[in-house]
């Protein structure tokens, strides 16, 4: 009986998932947040503040996202909140690094969190 020998063969399976809708009306009609990503949408062309991994923060205004929480972001000030250790005292020495940009692309999988920024 032969062996069959078969090479590296990557197979790529795309499940589509389908919810039955309640009703004809959507949250996008209404204006409501039904659904998480709901909350982003209603800030489109709003100030936001997002927090990101590597203590990193950026204000701005929403452009466009889409479902991995890619952002555009115009407009945009970054800070950077850098902790040092000071060799002499062995204290924490915390500063901060601002920078901005007229329009930056975020990744989404850095993305910690995402709202309105703050009006205090």
């Amino acid at each position: 009986m032969a062996k069959r020998v078969f090479g590296e063969r990557f197979f790529f399976v795309s499940f589509f998932f389908t919810y039955p809708m309640a009703d004809t009306t959507t949250s996008a009609d209404t204006g409501t947040v039904q659904e998480p990503l709901d909350l982003v949408r209603l800030s489109l062309d709003e100030r936001i503040y997002v927090k990101l991994r590597g203590d990193r923060e950026l204000r701005g205004v929403l452009h466009a996202y889409d479902g991995h929480l890619n952002m555009v972001l115009g407009n945009v000030e970054e800070t950077i909140t850098i902790v040092d250790i000071d060799e002499e005292s062995m204290q924490q020495v915390i500063r901060t690094v601002q920078r901005t940009f007229d329009m930056l692309f975020v990744r989404g999988d850095g993305v910690i969190l995402v709202s309105p920024p703050s009006r205090a």
